[in-house]
């Protein structure tokens, strides 16, 4: 298949490493750019917690201007290309990112053919990742894959194994449970606001200070479509950035003081709290004036601080559904331990569907061997035909000695590959391709008669 992946992740290679192999910005499209030079075509995925550099290995490998190693582009074997390209590639990072190939060498991985599909669909169905299961990555890869496109990076190869790749990637989450079950406090919480309520637009969510924690639970809340949020904090500068990030998203939001909060609890149906705050901030008294204003409509309270934020009583209250950390922290180790079960039956279709890949790609790559092939045939078929027709036209040859003659000619054309393929597996003592060939000839010149 001629695909090669060239790597770091959170696995091999330290934060500091993987930040300095980063590729951003304009430093992506330059890249891809530098890339068509010496590939058959392109991808480079880089997350905060991977960078892979995914390249088909062309047949005859190119050297860097200023390369050290000296690669053979006359050598038969496609093997020793790719160990060439390979070396080509590692050069090409370590020159691009300024830094020295000894540097990075230690931590790099390489895959190549079976281990390199096998490698890039355990990475887009989330197998690879540091939290396992995550949708992420694949979402990631697709941008990739658009950037590389963009800059003409992908051949009609490269983007046919892609397409099998996302696909294999849709199965893999349709058809296993890895990534059913929430493993995050975003993921958890938002899976706990749609078990509870519906018609989201309609809902209000409040969010009781905008620390990071808070932050990433709010994100995954306002992504489900939640109508309307509001943001208490004490420092307005941090409640407008969060709300800044949120607008950028169309969201509807509202910054006001935490001395609102008794007001606002009544108007929220979801509120999420984080604030670090010592004491408590929503006590029960405040709950039930709450509730009384909201005319006892349920509310989800998600309480994410330590000390907490809510008084922990209020969980007995009618119509109130209060979580702590430590409850969401139940849920995703119950949820992870049940994505380790389901990554079992993940890897086996990932192992299965490798190997129908690679199938595909034989009876696709010999499609292309045999319209190569007729070609040819063609090509020598013309070539003796033309040169007969000339012979008769010159008198040089009667019409019937240039018919048998050009007859001759045909039969050993045709016939001299199969003979040559023959003689080869009879030397080599290969019974089983001697026989598959002689009864296919066989078979081919029953059905002509």
């Amino acid at each position: 298949m001629r695909l090669v992946v060239i790597g770091v992740n959170h696995k091999t290679a330290p934060v500091a490493l993987r930040e300095r192999l980063a590729f951003v910005g304009n430093d992506l499209n330059t890249a891809l750019t530098e890339l068509k030079v010496f590939t058959d075509g392109s991808v480079i995925v880089s997350t905060c917690n991977r960078t892979e550099i995914y390249v088909l290995v062309p047949q005859a490998v190119p050297q860097l201007a200023d390369a050290d190693s000296s690669p053979n582009n006359s050598s038969a074997s496609m093997t020793a290309a790719t160990d060439e390209h390979i070396v080509i590639v590692k050069q090409w990072l370590a020159k691009f990112k300024n830094i020295a190939v000894s540097e990075i060498e230690p931590f790099l991985y390489v895959h190549r053919d079976t281990h390199a599909l096998t490698h890039w669909l355990r990475v887009a169905a989330g197998l690879d990742s540091m939290i396992l299961g995550e949708p992420q990555i694949l979402g990631q890869i697709k941008q990739a894959v658009h950037l590389s496109q963009t800059e003409h990076a992908v051949s009609s190869q490269l983007g046919w194994v892609i397409d099998q790749v996302f696909a294999a990637a849709k199965r893999v989450r349709n058809e296993t449970n890895v990534g059913a079950q929430a493993v995050s406090l975003g993921f958890a919480a938002a899976k706990l606001v749609t078990q509870i309520f519906d018609n989201l637009p309609s809902r209000t969510l409040l969010v009781v200070a905008a620390g990071e924690m808070n932050r990433l639970v709010t994100m995954h809340i306002a992504g489900l479509g939640v109508g309307r949020i509001i943001i208490c904090n004490r420092s307005p500068e941090r409640a407008e950035a969060l709300a800044a990030e949120l607008r950028q998203a169309n969201r509807r939001v509202e910054v006001r003081g935490l001395d609102e909060l008794p007001q606002l609890l009544a108007e929220a149906d979801i509120v999420s709290s984080c604030s670090g705050s010592m004491a408590v901030l929503i006590d029960k008294n405040m709950t039930a004036q709450a509730l009384k204003r909201r005319r006892y409509q349920p509310m989800l309270m998600i309480d994410l601080a330590v000390p907490r934020d809510i008084d922990s009583t209020i969980s007995r209250m009618d119509d109130v559904y209060l979580y702590s950390i430590d409850d969401l922290q139940h849920v995703i180790a119950g949820n992870l331990e049940q994505r380790r079960q389901a990554a079992v039956d993940a890897e086996l279709l990932v192992s299965q569907l490798v190997v129908e890949i690679e199938r595909q790609f034989q009876v696709r790559k010999v499609g292309a061997d045999i319209q190569q092939y007729r070609t040819n045939t063609y090509a020598q078929v013309q070539q003796l035909l033309t040169a007969t027709l000339k012979q008769v036209e010159n008198a040089e040859v009667d019409t019937e000695a240039a018919i048998i003659e050009l007859s001759r000619q045909l039969t050993q054309t045709l016939t001299h590959a199969p003979s040559k393929l023959m003689r080869k597996a009879a030397r080599e003592g290969d019974s089983q391709l001697l026989d598959f060939v002689v009864s296919g000839l066989h078979d081919a010149y029953r059905k002509r008669r």
